[in-house]
Order: structure tokens, then C-alpha cells, then sequence
């Protein structure tokens, strides 16, 4: 059997890596319409006095065999005009400029969309690499979660429910007292997956563009992409799974395509963003919006693995939706949703106060790390006064206790030990009496 250069080429790439995006080689592999870059071309071009093929290809992240389609098609069409080579070296690129005519054309390409930059990739691409690298691909193990909950004083009992849940990329509802570890461990979860995912620049949707990379929750792994994938389609860039959380701010619409009539193009939902990783809902039940709301904004996605999104023409479209979702509250289950909103949370997983043994440990292990002596005896002495029944004692407490005494020894020139009239002081000055 005889194959072409093309196919021993991909065939090369996907030996090393089967999940990157392939360069496309034709006008019909980028999967756009050709209308729309040579549109985003001008654009591009409109940017400064002359471009080159090279400039052009960097620009839109294309390759350059497809941008010199696009200046023959733009030539011809009498939208660029050539000004000579851009050295004195023959090999070097030919400048062109935007003729009067290409001018107006780039203009009315702006009036439909301000978009300029890399070119987006198809929905179809979009969704097609989702489930090329979905989160239920990669393992978390016993060793791996350990780790990343290194620091962390938990009871064996919570370590063993939180492995299958996390391990299983559906939702996970986190609940109990207040300040016992629940956001710590959500956040933890950033540290459990190692893969790399490829995240695209902006999505075409109908002629429309949704820009989806944030350098505020993307995290690339290599700055120079061209040269870790020299053959990787440059539109996506490579990433670790993002771990995006949100607490009380987070309202419906930001659940939804926001709309951006001036330069006419939409920003993806902050859900969407977090696509091949998780997406932490810290402090659920105090949004503004009830929580029973968000529940019924997430019971297809979270039970079919897919959601809906809206253009502003009404155009309504199927993205996947593949994360681990983490709730995290401080409110009683039954307070939040009805059963029928709760059988949607696959784990439910109570995170309790912490034991005399785990808060001792917590308490010893806040004062080595800030230089603060405390005695076992002020300790246990302390603890047998305060914790006695009326009072619950929380992970939360040492780090407060021990932060107002390293200030008040600091203040007054005192050494820096927390003995028992000193975390008696603390306890006064840290927690109300009612």
C-alpha cells in the first residue's frame, strides 16, 4: 500500500501526540468559509502600512501556504497591491499594501466584526477536540491525590470519598460547617490532573466569533508553541486543564454568551472556558440568584454532557460540556434544592469539623510554619477550655489565633509564644462573644 507525503506526515504527528490539532494543509482543512479570511486577512492587513505573507501567517496563526491563497485571491480582486520585497535579498517576502479599494473592503469588514487576530477554529473542530481530550480520559490516583492534599489535615475517611469523585469528572457537592478546608480542597484539584489540553483562540459560530483563550484562566505550557509543535495547528494553544472558581458573584447571564455589539463579537461563557478541567462553584447558595436556579440552569448539561448557547439572531447551537463541576457551601443540602435538583450532584461528600488529634496537628503545624512556640500542655489546656461543647472548633481557627498573636508580639516586643494567656487573649480579640 502506497501513501502520500501528506498522510505519512500526519501519521508522524499523531504517533507523538494523537490529541494535538493538525496544521491544516488546504483552504477546506482550516474549516471556514473562504469569504470570512479574506475578510479577517484585510483586516489584518488594515493594521499597518505594509504586510508580508509571513506577518499575515504569524497574525492569523495559519499557515503560510494558506495566507498566499489569500493574497492571490485579495491581488486579484484588487484589494492588495504589491510594493516590492521586503529585503534586499530575493528570497525575502513581498510587502503589500491595501489599495483604495481594499481599504473600503477592509473597513466594511469591520463594520460586520472588529475581530482581528488569530483565525478561529469551526464549531465542529471545537467540539470534535473536546472529546479528544476529555477529563474522563486521565486517572487521578491514590498517589496523586495525596499529593495535592499535602498540607492539608483530613480525616482518612474524607481522603477515601474524595478519590472516586474526583476521579469520576462529574459534579461534586462539598458541604459542612464553615472554614473546615471544603474551598482548600476544591483548589487542590488543580494539582490532580497532568495532561495538557490545546484551547482555541476564538470559536466561528454562523459567521460570528466567540473568543474563548483568557490568559486570566489559561495557562499555556510553553510560550514558544511554534517550536514545541512545529506542525500543531497554531489556532489552538497548549494548556493545562484550566481550574476556574467563582463564589458569590456568579449570576445566570454569566452562564450565557455575552454579546458585544460594538466590535460584534461574543466572549464564551465562563462554564465553557473550563471545558477539559473543573469549575468551582465556592459558596454555593449565596449567588444572588437562588440556588435551585443554577441547579436548573445545569440539569441537561450536567446529566447529558452537553449544553445549549444562544446567539443575540436566536440561533441556538450544542457545545459539550466536559468538567468536573465542585460545589462548595456551608448550607445544608435540603436548604439548597429539592431531591430532584440534588439527585443532579453525583457526590456528595460532608466535610466535618475537625477532631481534637486533627485540630492539635493543624494548631502545631500553623505555629512551626510562623516561628510561633506553643507548649503541648497551653495547647491541650486551651483547647479542653474553649472546644467544651458550646463550641465547635474549626480548621480555620489556629491560623486566626496565631496570626493575632504573632501581631500582638510583635507589637509590643514580646517573644513569639503563644502560651496560654496569650491564645486566651487571642480567642478575645479574634472571635465575637455572641
Amino acid at each position: 500500500m502506497q501513501y502520500s507525503l501528506e498522510e505519512n506526515r500526519k501519521e508522524a504527528i499523531i504517533s507523538l501526540d494523537p490529541r494535538m490539532p493538525v496544521a491544516p494543509a488546504s483552504m477546506e482543512q482550516a474549516g471556514l468559509d473562504p469569504s470570512f479570511l479574506l475578510r479577517l486577512a484585510s483586516k489584518c492587513a488594515a493594521e499597518q502600512d505594509t504586510t508580508t505573507a509571513s506577518h499575515l501567517a504569524d497574525r492569523m496563526k495559519l499557515p503560510k501556504v494558506i495566507v498566499n491563497i489569500l493574497i492571490k485571491e485579495l491581488v486579484k480582486l484588487a484589494y492588495l497591491e504589491a510594493r516590492g520585497l521586503a529585503g534586499e535579498d530575493v528570497r525575502c517576502d513581498v510587502r503589500y499594501a491595501l489599495s483604495m479599494k481594499g481599504v473600503e473592503y477592509a473597513h466594511a469588514a469591520s463594520r460586520q466584526s472588529q475581530y482581528v487576530g488569530p483565525a478561529p477554529v469551526s464549531l465542529d473542530a471545537f467540539c470534535r477536540q473536546l472529546g479528544l481530550q476529555s477529563i474522563h480520559y486521565e486517572r487521578v490516583t491514590p498517589e496523586r491525590l495525596t499529593d495535592s492534599l499535602r498540607g492539608l489535615v483530613l480525616s482518612d475517611a474524607l481522603v477515601e470519598k474524595l478519590g472516586p469523585a474526583i476521579n469520576s469528572g462529574r459534579s461534586i457537592l462539598l458541604y459542612g460547617p464553615p472554614g473546615n478546608g471544603k474551598t482548600s480542597i476544591a483548589e487542590r484539584t488543580s494539582q490532580l490532573f497532568r495532561q495538557t489540553i490545546w484551547v482555541p483562540y476564538a470559536i466561528e459560530v454562523g459567521g460570528h466569533v466567540i473568543s474563548f483563550y483568557d490568559e486570566a484562566v489559561h495557562l499555556p505550557v510553553s510560550e514558544a508553541n511554534t517550536e514545541s509543535h512545529p506542525k500543531a495547528d497554531q489556532r489552538w494553544v497548549e494548556c493545562r486543564r484550566p481550574v476556574i472558581k467563582t463564589g458569590g458573584e456568579l449570576t445566570l447571564d454569566q452562564l450565557d454568551l455575552t454579546f458585544n455589539a460594538g466590535p460584534n463579537v461574543y466572549e464564551a461563557p465562563i462554564h465553557l472556558k473550563a471545558s477539559g478541567g473543573v469549575f468551582i462553584i465556592d459558596d454555593f447558595g449565596r449567588q444572588q440568584v437562588a440556588p435551585q436556579a443554577l441547579i436548573n440552569r445545569w440539569i441537561v448539561p450536567l446529566e447529558r454532557g452537553y449544553d445549549f448557547l444562544t446567539l443575540h439572531t436566536g440561533k441556538k447551537f450544542k457545545v459539550p460540556f466536559d468538567e468536573l463541576v465542585v460545589f462548595s457551601t456551608n448550607i445544608a443540602p435540603k436548604d439548597l434544592s429539592d431531591e430532584a435538583g440534588l439527585r443532579r450532584l453525583k457526590y456528595k461528600i460532608f466535610v466535618n469539623t475537625p477532631s481534637r488529634d486533627e485540630y492539635i496537628r493543624i494548631f502545631k503545624s500553623y505555629a512551626s510554619g510562623t516561628g510561633l512556640a506553643v507548649s503541648d500542655s497551653d495547647l491541650s489546656l486551651f483547647y479542653d477550655r474553649k472546644y467544651n461543647g458550646d463550641v465547635l472548633a474549626s480548621c480555620y481557627h489556629p491560623k486566626y489565633l496565631l496570626d493575632f498573636v504573632g501581631s500582638y508580639c510583635e507589637f509590643n516586643g514580646l517573644a513569639r509564644i503563644a502560651s496560654l494567656d496569650m491564645l486566651e487573649r487571642a480567642w478575645e480579640g479574634v472571635f465575637t462573644s455572641e
